[in-house]
């Protein structure tokens, strides 16, 4: 009987050692430069066709920049903005424009904008491969957050085969 408990003992022990393992690294995808590279090129490419000078800039997983393109004549206010709108799209896992309209709507969700680095705007994109978000784009500069936000998902209409 008391092998038993023993056996029982360690294979319980060995099984909690092996998920804590198993727990313990992650695999995770994440954006690559060239990709990032190119969603920021086909973004401000999006935009200047539409007559509106952009900056984009794109974001991994965690927020860190990735790739950030300005057109000319691009304001210097949308370097910054688009950078915060990329963060809080990653973030958030959402759009800034679905997060704008749910904080004007909800009085809960107004305090979003106390966040710090968070920017409630129109032109946040999360970048997903499936459900899982990989990064963000962010789009400033366009007169409206809903303009910045269609260029950004053009771009990623054009890259859509490399999210898989």
């Amino acid at each position: 009987m008391k092998t038993i408990a023993q056996a029982t003992l360690l294979a319980a022990s060995l099984t909690a050692a092996s998920f804590a393992s198993a727990q313990s690294v992650r695999v995770e995808k994440n954006m690559s430069l060239e990709l990032a590279g190119q969603i920021a090129s086909a973004t401000v490419a999006a935009c200047s066709a539409a007559g509106h000078n952009v900056t984009a800039t794109v974001v991994d997983r965690a927020g860190g920049v990735r790739a950030v393109m300005r057109a000319d004549n691009a304001g210097p206010h949308t370097l910054e903005a688009s950078r915060l709108k990329a963060y809080t799209s990653a973030s958030a896992k959402n759009t800034t424009l679905a997060m704008m309209e749910g904080a004007q709507k909800n009085p809960a969700a107004a305090n979003l904008v106390n966040i710090p680095g968070y920017l409630l705007l129109g032109g946040g994109v999360p970048v997903k491969v499936g459900n899982e978000v990989i990064g963000a784009v962010g789009v400033g500069g366009a007169p409206g957050g809903h303009l910045d936000e269609q260029c950004a998902m053009a771009a990623l209409d054009k890259v859509k085969d490399q999210l898989k």
